[in-house]
């Protein structure tokens, strides 16, 4: 009697566990109501951009890239240097009737840039349907000459000029000239005694010992000494001197440092020596004091050859 159970209310429990089974659906309905709302509005949304940019694209390529009001009618070269503008033009890769717009202008400017005797160049557009282009050519101020045998015998020289930086470059074919050579091509002063494998056409030689021929060859220009004697040579095969040979016969050792001074200083002994009717066979500037010196008679000397005047870099222009 004492442990007789009390009776439970069965159907009270039931009645409980279907309520949270209800309210757990319910929850459930609603969160895949609101996920597939929301993944609906997402890709709603990204539907609409997509759309709204291949509208604009279509709308941009219509009214701008394929608009012939911007079609290239005038292409304005122009460049300081000897390369004829149609050449140039065709290096561009710039056509008539082309898109202005739709013109890749860092192609256009990679491209003439890659050509080593081009050292700069502007692209820029003039709305609506003018291109302009300036080049600044490399000016060559020396060469080297390669020897290689030829094919049927015998030995050949390649031709290679090097700008005052030292840039490499191959001469310029007479075709895509726009003024004929007014001096022989090999005029140049030869440097000798470099490396081959350094002679890349586009590439800058930044051996201390050819920069210093190049100085030695610009301050030599504006030197007095240019129209007593020629420099026809400058050998940079020794690690700490240059070595000049001129087209008189002279044989005139520099110092790597201030070939101004150098050249100054051989000014002095040339008008020293013009004074007692002899010339310079060999001089030795590297050295600061006590300048070793050997002399030959003047009449021995042949005379400086005459020097067709530079050609002014002026901008040539072609429309």
């Amino acid at each position: 009697m004492w442990f007789k159970r009390k009776p439970k209310n069965r159907r009270l429990g039931r009645e409980q566990v279907l309520d949270v089974k209800l309210r757990s659906s319910q929850v459930r309905a609603v969160r895949t109501r609101i996920g597939a709302i929301g993944l609906g509005a997402v890709f709603a949304t990204v539907f609409g951009l997509y759309l709204l940019y291949r509208t604009g694209e279509w709308v941009l390529s219509r009214c701008v890239y394929e608009n012939k009001a911007f079609a290239i009618q005038e292409i304005d070269v122009q460049t300081d240097g000897i390369i004829s503008v149609d050449q140039l033009r065709r290096w561009a890769g710039v056509k008539p009737e082309e898109n202005l717009l739709a013109l890749d202008l860092a192609r256009v400017k990679r491209d003439l840039e890659l050509v080593p005797l081009v050292q700069s160049v502007s692209v820029e557009r003039i709305l609506p349907r003018t291109l302009h282009i300036r080049i600044t050519e490399r000016e060559p101020v020396a060469q080297v000459n390669v020897p290689r045998p030829r094919q049927n015998g015998g030995i050949e020289f390649a031709v290679y000029q090097l700008d005052a930086e030292g840039y490499v470059m191959l001469p310029l074919d007479p075709r895509q000239r726009a003024t004929p050579l007014n001096q022989p091509a090999d005029s140049l002063p030869v440097v000798t005694g470099i490396n081959t494998s350094e002679l890349q056409p586009g590439r800058r030689i930044v051996a201390p010992l050819v920069q210093a021929a190049l100085q030695l060859i610009m301050a030599f220009d504006q030197s007095p000494m240019a129209g007593l004697a020629d420099l026809r040579r400058v050998d940079v095969s020794s690690p700490v001197v240059l070595v000049v040979t001129t087209g008189q016969g002279s044989e005139v050792t520099f110092g790597l440092a201030d070939p101004e001074q150098q050249l100054r200083r051989w000014h002095d002994i040339f008008d020293f020596g013009q004074k007692m009717n002899k010339a310079v066979a060999t001089l030795d500037l590297a050295v600061t004091n006590n300048v070793p010196a050997r002399w030959i008679d003047s009449s021995a000397v042949p005379p400086v050859a005459p020097k067709s005047p530079k050609t002014l870099r002026t901008r040539k222009k072609h429309v």
